[in-house]
């Protein structure tokens, strides 16, 4: 019997504003434990929260960039649940009018195929606080930290059109990549500020109805999303061929045992008592007010990549990795404002020596120092005859962690190309006199022998002598 899965996925991003959804407390992360509260988002009796401009700018730029159509009028709604980091008992939410809806994302899968994911709803809230577990075995305690409550999240909620662990994932970085290109948060998993939950369920192919979903908690990378998805398809499917039901609950994702196993129940809509918040107005927008926004709006990602081709003449596949990162993006693009002629060069330099030297060196992206102007510098070094690509690449881990001016710097070292012809003739000279057998060699048509009286050279002149210009000198005498 065959079996298709219907997935969907509710992703919490946290946003970067500097203050909190409802008050002016700070959104620092790693701060001392409740250092950044308030009795606004300690949830005192009394006190009356106002709703943070900047998160609804950056709600709606989410919105824009994730193709929704943008609620003229949303209002907020009390979510109601106890848990001991929540301390209103309360969460102040959407529910029937969210701001964003009806949106999409089209994501490339590894066989080619172009799928549309639709996106529900967008909708603003607040996140609760943290619970920090005591790590002394013996002693099982509890601490609440209520630094978090109040930060400003967005619940991004897909459509169930989701198939298969491979769409989850590559939906999750298109999301990601387009959030963090336009500014409006880190999306860094490992602080918190994207987390995601998983709803999972089976049926048989080509029936129209959902079977009975189950949703996925605990999930703290992209990977452990897939990995949980395929071990959830595989259990559902194997209780329903033993003749069982699959219960709707909430599940836990063990990345050790790669296993999803039982949490609680699953709760519905009306277990939580909606109801509008009385004490925040609705959010009221007009056309302008939008419009205004939307035009203020960062490159997104598509566009820059068709940029990359069509203006810097760079390969797909470069402009592709390039736009991965907005990191990558930048830096690129500052690299080739000194040198624009170079930019497939300057793009393969990034991608290969620059990645490269970082991955080896354990760095992150935003610990190099050395100005990307400083990449445009080096391609016209090379472009010059000043150095060759071979000192370039030599130099770059010396280099990539320091402010430093290249062209200084390689005159200081004293690694600068020779290109004299007359000194480089002297050298060939030798070179060729001292290895008589090797040039008969060459002269009766063993050509490859060219690479190793360019290897003497470069190592007589220590690597220094323009490989150009060491070439072309050395066929002519070897010709002659």
């Amino acid at each position: 019997m065959q079996y298709e899965a219907v997935i969907g996925l509710e992703v919490h991003v946290q946003l970067n504003t500097k203050s909190k959804i409802f008050c002016s407390c700070p959104t620092s992360f790693g701060e001392k434990p409740n250092t950044m509260t308030c009795p606004i988002c300690q949830g005192h009796p009394g006190v009356l929260p106002v709703l943070n401009k900047e998160v609804l700018n950056k709600a709606i730029m989410s919105g824009i960039a994730l193709n929704c159509s943008i609620s003229k009028f949303s209002k907020f709604d009390r979510k109601n649940y106890f848990y001991p980091d929540l301390p209103k008992a309360y969460q102040i939410s959407q529910y029937d009018k969210p701001l964003c809806k009806n949106g999409f994302i089209e994501v490339k899968k590894s066989n080619g195929e172009i799928k549309k994911i639709g996106i529900t709803r967008i909708h603003i809230e607040e996140d609760a606080g943290k619970l920090i577990h005591s790590e002394i075995k013996e002693i099982r305690e509890s601490y609440v930290d209520l630094n978090r409550a109040g930060t400003p999240l967005l619940e991004i909620v897909s459509e169930p059109d989701i198939r298969d662990a491979e769409e989850a994932y590559l939906y999750l970085i298109t999301l990601k990549q387009r959030l963090k290109f336009i500014g409006v948060s880190d999306v860094n998993m490992e602080e918190g500020s994207l987390r995601c939950d998983v709803n999972v369920s089976i049926r048989k192919k080509g029936d129209t109805n959902f079977g009975t979903k189950v949703e996925i908690k605990n999930l703290n990378s992209f990977s452990n999303v897939q990995k949980a998805i395929e071990y959830e398809i595989e259990r559902q499917i194997n209780e329903v061929e033993k003749g069982n039901e699959i219960e709707q609950e909430t599940r836990l994702f063990d990345p050790e045992k790669l296993i999803t196993k039982t949490m609680r129940k699953k709760e519905e809509a009306h277990d939580y008592r909606y109801f509008p918040d009385p004490d925040l107005v609705p959010i009221v927008l007009d056309d302008n007010y939008i419009d205004n926004i939307r035009k203020s709006m960062p490159e997104l990602p598509e566009s820059i990549y068709k940029r990359f081709i069509e203006e810097y003449k760079i390969k797909e596949q470069d402009a592709l990795l390039l736009i991965s990162e907005k990191e990558y993006v930048d830096y690129f693009e500052s690299a080739c404002k000194e040198n624009k002629n170079n930019s497939q060069k300057i793009a393969n330099f990034i991608i290969s020596e620059v990645l490269g030297v970082i991955k080896d060196k354990k760095m992150e992206f935003k610990d190099i120092k050395l100005n990307p102007s400083e990449i445009g510098k080096i391609f016209n070094l090379i472009e010059s005859g000043t150095i060759s690509i071979k000192i370039a690449k030599e130099i770059l881990p010396d280099v990539i962690d320091k402010d430093i001016d290249v062209e200084n710097y390689v005159k200081e070292k004293g690694l600068i190309q020779v290109s004299d012809t007359r000194e480089i003739e002297k050298i060939i000279d030798k070179i060729l006199s001292e290895n008589p057998k090797n040039v008969e060699e060459y002269k009766a048509g063993k050509t490859k022998v060219l690479g190793f009286f360019v290897g003497l050279i470069m190592k007589e002149t220590k690597g220094k002598a323009n490989p150009q210009l060491v070439n072309k000198i050395l066929i002519e005498k070897l010709s002659k």
